[in-house]
């Protein structure tokens, strides 16, 4: 194998950090054949289909890929912009602007770089385009604050592999989830008092995309994740057991994946006579087709439709400052000791809670 090196590279050229941001991805245009690729690259990965490979091989290309692309995609044109996927846009919003945040904070020189698992930018041309700014020490974060094999197992795999090519390793350090971090509690439960102080405090339902039971069964940390986030969130807002439910959404197939699911407990919630909800998807970072599209376009039509009088969606954190602030502080909490988080911040209590206080971090 042929390492990936630096031929001009000058030895004693100083290190600096740098920090991958890692979404799940998106096709390049709301198109059948854009989305074919996609599909094909996502639903190929043995991390997201666990099955005997010779049989999902033989179902994907045989049936799912001739038939899910042009469905697909019709969701996709109801929610791409004209500067296209909104995953991508809000991915790319929320790195530039942590960028800026950790260039604030931190004293070393550290660079920001967005990669997604599927898709394009690919998370080797973000590894490629942070080895060619000199990293000597990486931090890895993807952005799914509840661990799953499916998705945050995927980022480490892919990471990983393509790190097996370079000549110089970087030091490394991976955040595996942050489902309970008090900063994105909090930006998740100011985001939804915001949305009561215009429309009114609702029932509050928390949907998160689902996975296959087993995968519950077989170890997955996934759904107690969910579940503690959830909690966290309803005892920030100060909420009765009864005032907020739990769901899943965006199950395929036949297989049982995590209940409740989301379009059910909805459509159940209307015939019952509950007329105005709240939704809000914490296990999203940014708005994409499985929150624009499924929940607040399809879901809240099926709602009505059963009796439902009013449905708020509440948008991802995207790129809005408490987002930023959150990440940003996880970031720097899980560089400590490098050299890029400063020894006069470790010796100088005073500039440390200064440090502190533009994350929006506890003093």
């Amino acid at each position: 194998m042929q390492y990936l090196g630096s031929p001009q590279y000058r030895h004693g050229t100083p290190e600096s950090l740098g920090v991958l941001l890692v979404n799940l991805g998106t096709p390049d245009a709301a198109t059948p054949a854009a989305v074919r690729r996609f599909l094909a690259q996502f639903l190929g990965d043995p991390r997201v289909v666990e099955a005997p490979r010779w049989l999902w091989w033989l179902a994907l290309h045989g049936v799912i890929l001739r038939v899910r692309p042009r469905q697909s995609t019709h969701a996709y044109r109801q929610i791409w912009t004209p500067d296209g996927s909104p995953l991508l846009l809000h991915s790319q919003a929320l790195a530039g602007r942590i960028q800026e945040a950790l260039d604030d904070v931190l004293d070393g020189p550290v660079h920001v770089a967005l990669g997604m698992t599927y898709g394009n930018p690919s998370i080797g041309s973000a590894l490629e385009q942070l080895r060619a700014q000199g990293i000597g020490r990486l931090i890895v974060l993807p952005l799914y604050p509840q661990y799953s094999a499916t998705t945050t197992g995927s980022v480490f795999d892919r990471v990983s592999s393509h790190l097996q090519r370079w000549r110089w390793l970087p030091e490394l350090r991976f955040i595996t989830h942050y489902h309970d971090d008090a900063a994105y509690i909090a930006a998740i439960a100011a985001s939804i008092e915001r949305q009561w102080a215009v429309s009114g405090r609702k029932h509050l339902v928390l949907s998160y995309h689902g996975v296959p039971r087993r995968y519950l069964l077989q170890g997955d940390p996934y759904h107690c994740q969910c579940q503690k986030t959830s909690r966290l969130i309803a005892r920030q807002l100060q909420l009765a057991d009864d005032e907020w439910s739990v769901s899943f959404q965006s199950q395929v197939g036949r297989e049982e994946w995590l209940r409740p699911y989301t379009d059910e407990l909805l459509v159940g919630m209307a015939r019952e006579g509950r007329q105005h909800v709240t939704l809000v998807c914490p296990g999203f970072a940014a708005d994409c087709l499985e929150t624009l599209e499924e929940i607040a376009i399809r879901n809240k039509k099926a709602f009505l439709e059963q009796g439902g009088v009013s449905y708020d969606y509440v948008p991802a954190l995207n790129a809005s400052p408490e987002h930023v602030q959150a990440l940003a502080g996880l970031i720097v909490r899980h560089c400590r000791g490098w050299p890029e988080t400063g020894d006069v911040a470790r010796s100088d209590p005073e500039l440390a809670r200064e440090r502190a206080l533009r994350l929006g971090a506890p003093r």
